[in-house]
């Protein structure tokens, strides 16, 4: 059982560790479904003192820290990230119920790389010269400056916190924004050590804080909140409408990432065993609970039996337990209410008629396990049509690559895509042809700091990493001097 930090009963507000007006929530290991600790709940008031804060902060003290020490303070964070990474990772695996190798190997790891990637571009945020026909007859000298977007909310997941908080915080903070964080109430331990690793590292008071907290509270309060310039938010489209019409009243700006049914497409000319192997890890890695799963595998007709018992045999070689045991391959869903979605969705496919090749139950035990599941079905079914959070996947075949198209599009979700093909020309058009913010080629998901990251449609609004990054957290000034 790691260490419980401290602090996990207090906000991190203005620098300090400090009791919540809001009261408490109970946070409880998924894996057992045991309670693990309380955690401080912020309202209203505790938002309000956080963006005063954050404001103060932002035109004054971290305002006056110049570009390249904003660099060092971002590198000198994910110094001590890479210090305490097994810390990290075991909080968020014990409260979320991901793996913990997983943690090690993948989450905590791009938090750290993000960072860093960040750091390289704070003093390099650039302005623009811009030529053009001058003033009434005089020349002028055009340019464009690059300004922070002001007190930005980041409100984060629990399904891979650290790893998305660091896309929204460090490309934010190395372009001179302040930003207050609302973690999942599922999921604040370990974005609540790494504010003390923040102030550890040298951020002034108010740059970065931490309020755990309900969303209808917390996330309510900061997606109205008059002095808040910008929400990122990743959770689900439901909530984010409802964050999109909040802050159309102050004209906030918004980062959306709302989830997918992101199409796994196998052809027949694809390296089988590697397309079987991705597509397995692409449904089953953090038990389904990832916002890019490969939940619609399209395949071939002429390979369509062979991949189903490839993923069969790659369903039932998956190893359910303690997240925190090497030998585990899958963890539990993040709660009850997540497992039970999640088993309602498996009834429904049964119900509509598709055919159950693998899994579809719940093993013996303490926890919110669900085993890996496996449906042949069509894309029409409920089961490949809405999201489901879980490790369900929905195997649908495709006779060419027109069909294959038109049912990878046929859905409300633009986040994700994954193709398997040998054939270079066809994984060009293909991509090109996908309604979808990201494409893999022979591989699910790459994420990397420099890979822009975000969707089309009811996958969100806006891009997160990259340079779009950059864009995404600064606001372009022209200013014209007439000569």
């Amino acid at each position: 059982m790691p260490a419980l930090t401290e602090f996990s009963n207090l906000l991190f507000l203005d620098g300090e560790w400090t009791p919540s007006a809001g009261g408490f929530l109970t946070t409880f290991n998924p894996a057992t479904g045991d309670a693990i600790a309380e955690i401080a709940a912020a309202d209203a008031t505790d938002v309000d003192r956080a963006v005063t804060a954050a404001t103060r902060a932002l035109t004054g003290p971290w305002a006056a820290v110049p570009p390249s020490e904003k660099g060092r303070l971002l590198n000198r964070l994910a110094d001590l990230v890479e210090r305490d990474k097994e810390q990290l990772g075991r909080l968020e695996s014990w409260e979320m119920g991901g793996l913990f190798g997983l943690e090690q190997q993948l989450f905590v790891p791009n938090l750290i790389s993000t960072l860093r990637y960040f750091a390289g571009w704070a003093d390099k945020v650039n302005g623009e010269t811009l030529p053009n026909d001058g003033y009434m007859g005089r020349p002028t000298f055009a340019y464009t400056r690059r300004e922070p977007v002001g007190v930005i909310a980041a409100i984060v997941p629990w399904n891979a916190p650290l790893m998305i908080l660091g896309w929204k915080l460090a490309p934010a903070l190395a372009t001179g924004n302040v930003v207050i964080v609302k973690p999942a109430e599922e999921a604040s331990l370990a974005i609540l050590h790494l504010a003390g690793l923040a102030a550890e590292a040298g951020f002034p008071a108010g740059v970065l804080q931490v309020l755990p907290g309900k969303g209808a509270i917390a996330g309510e309060a900061l997606s109205t909140h008059p002095g808040v310039h910008k929400v990122s938010f990743t959770g689900s489209p439901e909530v984010g409408r409802r964050i999109l019409r909040n802050s159309a009243e102050t004209f906030k700006r918004t980062t959306l990432e709302l989830g997918g049914k992101s199409p796994n497409i196998i052809f027949e000319d694809a390296n089988l065993e590697a397309a079987i192997q991705g597509a397995a890890m692409g449904i089953f890695v953090n038990s389904g609970e990832v916002c890019a799963a490969g939940s619609r595998i399209f395949v071939h007709r002429s390979v369509h039996g062979a991949v189903l018992d490839g993923l069969a045999g790659a369903a039932a070689a998956q190893v359910l337990g303690d997240p925190m045991d090497p030998d585990t391959t899958m963890g539990p869903l993040v709660n009850s209410a997540q497992r039970d979605r999640v088993l309602a969705y498996i009834a429904k496919g049964a119900e509509e008629g598709a055919a159950l090749i693998s899994g579809g139950g719940v093993p013996a035990g303490p926890g919110y396990f669900v085993q890996p599941t496996i449906f042949a079905g069509s894309n029409d079914m409920t089961i490949a049509r809405e999201e489901i959070f879980g490790p369900v996947a929905t195997v649908v075949p495709f006779d060419n690559d027109a069909d294959v198209i038109r049912m990878a599009n046929d859905n409300q979700y633009g986040l994700a895509a994954t193709v398997w093909t040998n054939d270079l020309n066809r994984a060009h058009q293909i991509s090109a042809a996908l309604h979808a913010g990201a494409v893999g080629v022979n591989g699910w998901s790459p994420l990397a700091p420099q890979l822009p990251w975000g969707g089309l449609k009811a996958s969100g609004i806006g891009r997160e990493l990259g340079y779009e990054g950059i864009l995404a957290n600064t606001e372009a000034k022209t200013v014209t001097i007439i000569l």
